[in-house]
């Protein structure tokens, strides 16, 4: 925690040249976030749908799937991570490529940090403001109306059905046990013989439909499947 009491924001730092990469990730740290770093396209892609970062810088020469390709597939999997472009190519063609693909930001090589940083907090302020509104695996989550997103359809979800929604999609991707889920989402330790979780997933199911939450056997559940691999 930081000394006002909130939590670090974590940054996704995706740059495979590692002089700028461990430069960006001391200056970062040293203005109070929390740094990761990786090196490839496909690390980039799977750490941003981890759900456990607020926001990624990123490079679009990276080996193995490039920086624009990262984020149409991060878009096609409704993914809202926040994401500022950071590279060399500098061309009228690069920079509109960018941001009709999706990226929040492009800022060019050369840079100055204190511009870069000015950008990353202007975009973590506007995610705030939006911070209600979730999206994952082809899902919109309304956390305050309690209504869902999905094909075109808005659901309405009971409190608890929001609160187990929003769990997974904020862990998308991951396993997430019977015993965990109850104890995060409903406060409580496992109880012997509780089938409370299974119960409020099958509501899920119905509203949602039943593909968009899997069944890892003797695990537990994930929301999305092999769009999020």
């Amino acid at each position: 925690m930081s000394h006002t009491g909130r939590p670090r924001r974590h940054l996704l730092i995706a740059e495979d040249e590692a002089h700028i990469a461990s430069y960006l990730a001391e200056r970062f740290t040293a203005q109070g976030f929390r740094t990761t770093v990786v090196t490839d396209g496909e690390a980039a892609r799977r750490a941003a749908m981890s759900g456990n970062y607020d926001l990624m810088v990123l490079d679009v020469g990276l080996p193995g799937e490039n920086g624009f390709t990262v984020i149409a597939r991060l878009r096609a999997a409704s993914s809202a991570l926040p994401v500022i472009i950071l590279t060399a190519r500098d061309t009228v063609a690069d920079t509109v490529h960018g941001l009709e693909g999706g990226a929040d930001d492009y800022m060019t090589k050369p840079f100055s940090f204190e511009e870069l940083l000015a950008r990353v907090r202007l975009r973590l302020r506007l995610r705030e403001s939006d911070s209600s509104v979730l999206r994952r695996a082809g899902i919109a989550l309304e956390t305050r109306t309690r209504q869902a997103y999905v094909d075109g359809r808005i659901i309405q979800l009971s409190a608890r059905e929001t609160a187990l929604l929003e769990h997974l999609m904020r862990n998308a991707g991951d396993v997430l046990s019977r015993e965990d889920l109850l104890c995060d989402v409903w406060g409580y330790e496992a109880s012997e013989g509780s089938n409370v979780v299974d119960v409020y997933v099958r509501y899920l199911r119905r509203k949602l439909g039943a593909h968009r939450i899997t069944t890892v056997r003797g695990q537990g559940y994930r929301l999305g499947g092999d769009e999020l691999a």
